[in-house]
């Protein structure tokens, strides 16, 4: 095939250049990649993102460099011949238009095949997750150990449509920049006032009309006590009627029934502190307003502050990144026996050894080994000696916990993003339901625990009360504290656990 003298200029020959190499670099990725027992995240960038983006600057690059040459032929001998002039009764135009056509075809089959694996692979956890790896870390951490760990990122982050496809790669472009240029913060907030509605999102998969059933809760925890107490409790949770025929009637989730309107505005940009909620029934059109007595917001206060409707992401705000606070993951350790919960003190010794933040994961690991061992050889060297190899699996499951839930290099400690599901350790529930917000007419948003839960079964092992058939048993907490449970919330003492 003749090639055509317009060609010959420096800036299609470096268009044909990053083509040729940008088609070979592809196929030789693409061969490693099939042939890589591991995958690699940035084989994917580089095969679906940066040699396409080559590939594709170089076929522009070559037709504008054949224009620019004709016009520098041609211009002093018609000034008027701004463009190429074609005949196709000339059977050399028409012979190269056919060739350049099918050429121009293959060449669109291909940067099709390859925008739709682009657009996929830029749909993918790898891409999201592992990309920009310290600073996703924590995240895709977290995802990969939560119950949405199947789920990807962009069904939850993004949803279906190309609008909001868009909105979130215009988005990233910032994020981008904020990774190359080292300008985010540490911890890196919850996008929570951007997010795309539940309903489009969450309810794909949890739709209203699924959640009736009630569910049985059966947890175990210990005491940090020579013995590591077993506490048991076991709750049967209130997600819906008694009845499933009664649908959404009443339970935790009556919150998004259809025929009401939970709203409410929060004083703090996390959510933390709602000091005014409004009721509504669609049916009857009753309004009521219920506003915390203890903090109170004025009017004018109220008027800045956007009111939001109540949806999933208001109790299920952790759904798949939860960073469990280290009382709680040391519980699961010793319950799935990594643990050995019958070294005595051991969740002593582990809870001393992380209550104090650290700088770098590395500082960690070593200081918690230290303080574990320093615990049971300052006053407990027969246990040290006896049980070593316990001692050492136990501080080996320390340190993993640890380093799937705190991540100091982010600046993320256990309670820098509170999981409002319950009210242990962040006011979750309480923040409405506190016996404080009342309304005009004297009603209030009741603080009762059974209106979510009835404990069946609670105390330490061997030593268990259960309760009777549809009865509930009044809280008993493992550690005696009076009945000053019943005052101030979980949080007031929980929260110091690991601040």
């Amino acid at each position: 095939m003749k090639i055509p003298k317009s060609i010959y200029n420096w800036l299609s020959i470096t268009g044909i250049i990053l083509v040729v190499n940008s088609l070979l670099l592809m196929l030789i990725v693409l061969i490693f990649s099939f042939l890589a027992r591991d995958t690699n995240t940035y084989l994917g960038v580089y095969l679906y993102i940066v040699l396409p983006a080559f590939f594709v600057l170089g076929l522009i690059l070559i037709p504008i460099g054949m224009l620019i040459f004709f016009r520098k032929k041609y211009e002093e001998i018609d000034p008027t011949l701004r463009w190429p002039i074609l005949n196709m009764n000339l059977r050399k135009q028409r012979n190269g238009v056919i060739k350049i056509s099918l050429i121009t075809f293959v060449l669109l089959m291909v940067s099709a095949v390859g925008s739709y694996q682009a657009f996929h692979y830029t749909e993918s956890v790898d891409f999201c997750g592992q990309l920009c790896h310290k600073v996703m870390n924590p995240e895709y951490t977290t995802y990969m150990h939560s119950p949405h760990a199947r789920v990807t990122c962009v069904e939850c982050h993004v949803g279906q449509g190309a609008s909001w496809y868009v909105k979130s790669k215009l988005s990233g472009l910032y994020q981008v920049y904020s990774v190359l240029f080292n300008k985010y913060p540490r911890p890196i907030p919850t996008p929570i006032a951007n997010l795309r509605p539940a309903r489009e999102t969450c309810e794909r998969c949890h739709w209203p009309q699924k959640f009736y059933s009630r569910t049985l809760r059966i947890q175990q925890g210990y005491i940090a006590n020579k013995s590591n107490t077993e506490w048991n409790i076991s709750m049967v949770m209130k997600i819906g009627p008694q009845q499933s025929a009664l649908g959404l009637s009443e339970g935790i989730h009556w919150h998004i029934n259809q025929n009401f309107k939970i709203e409410y505005v929060a004083s703090t940009r996390d959510r933390e502190s709602i000091p005014w909620v409004r009721y509504t029934n669609l049916k009857t059109g009753e309004v009521r307003i219920f506003e915390d007595e203890e903090n109170k917001i004025g009017k004018k206060a109220l008027d800045t502050l956007p009111v939001r409707t109540m949806d999933c992401m208001d109790c299920h705000n952790r759904p798949s990144h939860l960073y469990r606070s280290s009382p709680f993951y040391i519980d699961n350790a010793m319950v799935a026996g990594a643990i050995p919960k019958d070294i005595p003190y051991i969740k002593k010794a582990a809870m001393e050894a992380l209550k104090n933040p650290y700088t770098n994961e590395d500082t960690a690991m070593m200081i918690i080994k230290s303080t574990i061992l320093g615990f049971y050889s300052d006053t407990l060297k027969d246990i040290l000696a006896s049980r070593r190899k316990d001692i050492d699996k136990a501080i080996a499951a320390i340190q993993e916990a640890y380093n799937n839930n705190t991540f100091p290099s982010m600046g993320i400690e256990s309670s820098s993003y509170l999981n409002h599901i319950g009210h242990l350790e962040s006011n979750g529930c309480f923040r409405c339901h506190s016996d404080k917000h009342k309304s005009a007419d004297n009603k209030v948003i009741s603080k009762d625990c059974d209106l979510c839960h009835s404990i069946v079964a609670q105390g330490p092992t061997g030593n268990i009360a259960y309760s009777g058939f549809d009865k509930s048993l009044s809280f008993q907490h493992p550690v005696d504290v009076k009945d000053n449970w019943k005052t101030y919330f979980c949080t007031e003492c929980h929260k110091k656990l690991f601040e």
